[in-house]
């Protein structure tokens, strides 16, 4: 694999072996004089996740261009590990799969078909027919929103949903995030928090900014103490920057849309998550509230919640026999508070 291409996907195998061989120690990476540009596209590519959720392109119009670009990966994988902030390092995966994606479109079918394959995705090719296996398929596409990736969608034979070239590279997506989301943090040794000490508090602090913010406007005068432990976790994994599912995410909108809060604060609530697309969200919230279909969807009953797989830590509460439902929790426990007033 050639250095341009090794720059592009740095996360492969290939591109490991070309920085093992290039003998770059980590501690000229970190504090040598030759690799300071290295490190300044290192800490561009942690800000540009930050900031926008994306990775810019970098020229490499040179051999010298490509491996500097190279070396910013790992440089990139130093700082995101030093913040150790456990929603960041997902919106840090996120960037660098969705600038893997937007470059493998422009691939041919067997370069991708082979960085499928390193990632453990066994790809079949039989009459310009590309498939994956259907377990495989239902585990990257779990958290795909669109109904086009639902398994009754799909065409299956023999076990194997086929896919197109474009699908298949969104496969590929999810599992690089899924790939760096299990790498980091790595651990970080002295000299990394000091060279990288005035980005790793910068990034900190706009981080503390940012929570403190969207736990301000999240729930406005609601009481999140009243929540039922199924919306408070999922509000929580929300926050936290975890994936959560379509049902998880439709549960949330209708219970705080029942409970007053418009598509405006819904949406405030809902962008700080790692795949935060705000016109995307926007619709789909508008939708579920009605503004936009006409159709005001209700909130889940606990049993309906329940075969959804989000009844998350259910309490005393919640096993009362007459708790059927979220919005019925969120009431009894606001009387409770009176009554102990």
């Amino acid at each position: 694999m050639d250095v341009v291409t090794s720059a592009k996907y740095p996360f492969l195998k290939e591109s490991a072996k070309y920085l093992k061989d290039s003998e770059v120690s980590l501690d000229q990476l970190v504090s040598g004089v030759a690799y300071e540009r290295a490190r300044y596209l290192g800490r561009d590519r942690v800000m540009e996740a930050l900031d926008e959720g994306k990775i810019d392109d970098h020229p490499m119009a040179s051999k010298v261009d490509a491996t500097v670009e190279l070396l910013s990966y790992p440089i990139a994988r130093m700082i995101v590990s030093a913040v150790a902030d456990t929603a960041f390092v997902r919106r840090y995966a996120i960037a660098e799969a969705k600038k893997a994606d937007e470059r493998l479109r422009a691939e041919d079918i067997s370069f991708i078909v082979k960085v499928a394959n390193e990632f453990g995705l066994e790809v079949s090719q039989d009459d310009g027919n590309l498939s994956v296996n259907f377990a495989d398929f239902l585990r990257f596409s779990s958290t795909m929103r669109d109904k086009s990736w639902k398994l009754v969608n799909q065409r299956i034979v023999n076990g194997r949903v086929l896919v197109t070239k474009y699908r298949l590279v969104r496969l590929i997506q999810q599992m690089l995030t899924d790939k760096i989301v299990s790498e980091l943090p790595l651990e970080v040794n002295d000299a990394i928090l000091d060279a990288f000490a005035k980005d790793i508090g910068e990034i900190k602090r706009v981080l503390e900014v940012r929570k403190a913010e969207h736990k301000a406007k999240e729930t406005g005068r609601l009481s999140i103490v009243r929540f039922p432990p199924c919306m408070k976790k999922l509000l929580g994994m929300m926050q936290a920057g975890e994936n959560v599912p379509h049902t998880g995410r439709f549960a949330l909108v209708t219970f705080l849309h029942a409970l007053g809060m418009d598509s405006t604060d819904i949406l405030e609530a809902f962008s700080t998550a790692p795949d935060f697309d705000p016109s995307k969200s926007e619709y789909q919230i508008k939708h579920i509230t009605g503004e936009s279909s006409g159709t005001e969807y209700s909130t889940p009953e606990c049993s309906t919640m329940k075969s959804y797989g989000i009844c998350f830590d259910p309490d005393d509460l919640c096993n009362r026999d007459w708790m059927k439902h979220p919005l019925t929790y969120y009431r009894a426990k606001g009387r409770r508070f009176k009554s102990r007033q």
